[in-house]
């Protein structure tokens, strides 16, 4: 398939609705751009940078995120299904605050989940785990502070 070469630069443009197949679009740069229920098929978005973004009800399927880090993120009812975390770094995860956007002063958010996991070998480091409930999980090995869980389960 020979490719048709164009640089194109928009600016106050609407391109709702456009399609893109077997295109090829390296090094795209979007400044201010609204891409409400867009999507992205079959792509390939290594070394892909967001900033400033809101990905509230966003949803990523069958992805490989090895080696992704995500970092003051809200991802407001995110949904992650069958992904590979292999290395990924989420750091300073956090409720919203007075003055963001999705800020409840109640505190009612719906609870973080993960379900169906595999966080063997994982670290939880600095984190507020107030009121998890962890359950039907393997949890041999599990430690808290250098302690075994198991051991205090038993001790019980």
């Amino acid at each position: 398939m020979e490719l048709k070469v164009e640089r194109l630069d928009f600016e106050m443009a609407d391109l709702s609705g456009s399609r893109f197949q077997k295109v090829k679009a390296e090094e795209l740069y979007f400044d201010n751009v609204n891409l409400t229920k867009t999507q992205i098929n079959n792509a390939n978005m290594r070394g892909m940078a967001l900033n400033d973004v809101n990905m509230s009800d966003f949803r990523i399927s069958n992805a490989n995120l090895t080696g992704t880090e995500i970092k003051n993120a809200n991802f407001s009812h995110a949904v992650l299904d069958h992904v590979h975390l292999i290395g990924t770094e989420f750091r300073n995860v956090v409720l919203p605050m007075e003055g963001d956007g999705n800020y409840n002063p109640n505190g009612d958010y719906k609870p973080t989940s993960f379900v169906n996991c595999d966080l063997s070998n994982g670290q939880l480091t600095n984190c507020n785990l107030a009121n998890l409930d962890i359950r039907d999980c393997n949890i041999s090995g599990l430690k808290i502070n250098g302690v075994l869980v198991e051991e205090l389960i038993k001790n019980k």
